[in-house]
């Protein structure tokens, strides 16, 4: 089986259940965070709308280096901005997951900081850690809703919002 149809695929399903969990964030609790340790909700849902570019990236360059290319999101202060980032997020991730990328997929993808490097994978590892920390993100920002009482929606099934527990 190719990985490229797979890729898609479960890009295309996670973004179901990202957008729902997306939407749900008030506008007045973008700087609102659980803990001292943690980053607030515009930090963590910018991240969230921003990962599917990470596919790009991936089948495009052969690395980042933070200490070139340094982290400057955009920023977000009302859903609608991060429902508009989500989805030009989710169209970029998708235009490079087609056929003629497969045989890229192995080639091998750097992430560092300058001469620190973190880890270098295949660029098929690269989206699969990618398509990861969407999932591993949205539990968090699951938590940090479910924290502020406001009803969270099911991934893989209905939540205790929707199952009324």
């Amino acid at each position: 089986m190719s990985m490229i149809p797979m890729f898609r695929k479960e890009l295309e399903q996670e973004s179901v259940v990202t957008h729902k969990m997306l939407e749900r964030i008030p506008d007045d609790k973008y700087d609102w965070k659980p803990h001292p340790k943690s980053m607030t909700i515009r930090q963590l849902s910018t991240h969230i709308a921003e990962l599917p570019t990470w596919v790009t990236m991936a089948i495009t360059t052969d690395g980042l280096d933070f200490a070139t290319a340094p982290y400057n999101p955009p920023k977000i202060d009302n859903t609608k901005e991060l429902m508009n980032l989500f989805e030009a997020s989710l169209k970029d991730g998708l235009s490079e997951l087609k056929e003629e990328n497969e045989g890229k997929l192995g080639d091998p993808w750097t992430l560092r900081n300058g001469e620190e490097v973190y880890s270098t994978t295949s660029k098929a590892e690269t989206i699969r850690m990618a398509l990861n920390q969407i999932t591993h993100h949205r539990a968090q920002l699951g938590v940090f809703l479910r924290l502020l009482d406001i009803p969270i929606p099911g991934s893989y099934g209905p939540s205790a919002d929707e199952m009324n527990f």
